[in-house]
């Protein structure tokens, strides 16, 4: 028995060896590896790339010839979009062939990178189909009707004899384009049968003339009564105009990251614009833009402004003429701003409520002002090259004085609910101490208001 157990176990051990070798044999199974795809010759690329340009380049050229038919019935916008399109898909065929090295002959030529020149200027086409002085083209090409055109041409031809052999029509009518839908210089030239260089000296000429010919539409010292009474009709009694500021972007850092220029502006109750000062940079805070500028000398120096009478209020109070001015600037006898909270637990009174809040009604005419006028004039509500800086400040005070104009001539602005997302904060003025004579004003009217709300 010992010796038939003995011979037993080493055929047990050899099977148990097989049933291991088997399982490991399982686990190892090698991959089956799919074999990998055949890559398509380059070459073959190639001619699917050959046969696809030529359909490409048809309907280039067919956006093209929409483009010469249509561009009097498209909208600045839409024509403007479509020649920044068109220019750089051709840039991009180009180079195209040249990264797939294709023999010039063996492809069509690539599409220019302007429509072809039609036999007219586009202007010219446009003044030809234009007939009627009410042709809604005119404003949407140049935001001004055709009767106010011929009246702004009228006024600014002494001042355009300079561009001679340039049409002064087709000067101002370009400038308004360029400054109504912020079009490059190219763009320009291309509707005028002008070179760039050329439409850059025509756009300065008017510009400089629109400053020298209607710089009287800036009306602060000359139509005074007239803006007492429109201020008066909205329970502010007295009141010359409301002061604040707006901020313009440059593109680049040479004013830091975000640098502007800010403008000062004193608007009526009707949103024009009767005193600007321009340009000032971003880094300098809004007492001393204040300080600094010639309303503020006109009226604590000269004395040629505010210099009116003062008005006796139901209560027996008397408040001499003033303006209202942004939470940013000073409280002074002439310059009203609103009260603010010392903390977060300090209550106005409702004299003071209601001061603030016919406050920030006039506070709005100014952001109302500012919206329209860059609606309306798009090339300021862009970022501006900082290469040009100097001139931003000069092609602003353009754009105000050609906003007064178009309210003179009763042309239609942009919609009162203009939206005006633009970031505008300023910090608020603290410098610890109070002007008590402008304390004194500012109560007394808040008194006023508080009784007649």
């Amino acid at each position: 028995m010992a010796g038939d157990g003995g011979a037993n176990k080493p055929t047990t051990t050899r099977r148990k060896r097989r049933k291991k070798s088997k399982v490991t044999n399982k686990t190892k199974k090698p991959k089956i590896t799919p074999p990998r795809p055949q890559l398509q010759p380059i070459t073959t690329h190639r001619e699917d790339v050959s046969d696809l340009i030529p359909h490409l380049v048809t309907a280039t050229y067919s956006a093209y010839s929409f483009l010469r038919h249509h561009d009097l019935h498209l909208l600045p916008s839409q024509s403007l979009s479509l020649e920044t399109l068109l220019s750089s898909t051709s840039t991009s065929f180009s180079k195209l062939l040249s990264l797939l090295s294709f023999p010039p002959e063996s492809l069509p030529p690539p599409p220019p990178e302007l429509p072809p020149a039609p036999p007219e200027c586009w202007f010219d086409r446009f003044l030809s189909s234009a007939g009627d002085d009410y042709d809604t083209r005119w404003t949407h090409f140049f935001n001004i009707s055709k009767p106010s055109f011929t009246l702004l041409l009228r006024l600014l031809t002494p001042s355009l004899s300079s561009l001679s052999p340039i049409p002064q029509n087709y000067a101002l009518a370009g400038t308004l384009f360029r400054l109504a839908h912020s079009a490059s210089f190219c763009a320009v030239s291309r509707r005028f049968n002008l070179d760039p260089a050329t439409a850059c000296r025509a756009f300065y000429t008017v510009c400089k003339a629109i400053n020298e010919k209607l710089g009287h539409l800036f009306e602060f010292k000359s139509d005074i009564n007239r803006t007492i009474v429109g201020f008066g009709w909205i329970s502010l009694p007295n009141c010359c105009g409301v002061l604040g500021l707006e901020k313009f972007q440059l593109d680049g850092d040479l004013l830091g990251k975000n640098g502007s220029l800010i403008v000062q502006a004193l608007v009526d109750s009707e949103g024009r614009f009767l005193d600007v000062s321009a340009g000032w940079p971003s880094t300098m805070n809004p007492e001393k833009i204040l300080r600094k500028s010639k309303l503020f000398s006109g009226v604590e120096e000269t004395k040629e402004y505010l210099n009116g009478p003062s008005f006796e209020l139901s209560d027996g109070n008397s408040i001499p003429q003033y303006i209202l001015g942004d939470s940013c600037f000073p409280l002074l006898p002439w310059l009203l701003t609103p009260y603010k909270k010392f903390d977060e637990n300090d209550e106005l009174n409702s004299s003071k409520v209601a001061f603030n809040s016919v406050h920030k009604g006039g506070m709005e005419l100014v952001r109302m002002a500012f919206g329209r006028m860059r609606k309306s004039w798009k090339l300021v509500a862009n970022k501006w090259n900082e290469q040009c800086v100097e001139a931003f400040p000069f092609v602003i005070v353009t754009c105000c004085l050609l906003h007064n104009f178009l309210i003179k001539c009763s042309e239609a602005l942009p919609e009162e609910n203009v939206e005006c997302s633009r970031d505008q904060d300023f910090p608020v003025f603290d410098d610890g101490g109070v002007d008590e004579n402008g304390e004194r004003i500012r109560d007394a009217l808040a008194s006023h208001l508080s009784r007649r709300h």
